[in-house]
């Protein structure tokens, strides 16, 4: 699975990074910024959840 990461709709709420601190970097102004697209085995469910977390669907989950 990949974590995608589309940074035109992220608005720096920061709330992706709670359930996936391994996956999802902020930069000093709170914008989201994934650490790697690949989600790692046993990642699937923090990424999920960074995914459901999303107010604004600027992440999502592919296969």
């Amino acid at each position: 699975m990949k974590l995608l990461l589309d940074s035109t709709r992220c608005q720096g709420y920061g709330l992706c990074q709670e359930p996936a601190p391994e996956l999802i970097d902020l930069d000093e102004w709170g914008y989201a910024r994934t650490r790697t697209a690949e989600v790692p085995p046993g990642d699937e469910e923090a990424a999920a959840a960074a995914v459901a977390a999303c107010p604004n669907s600027a992440l999502r989950l592919v296969k």
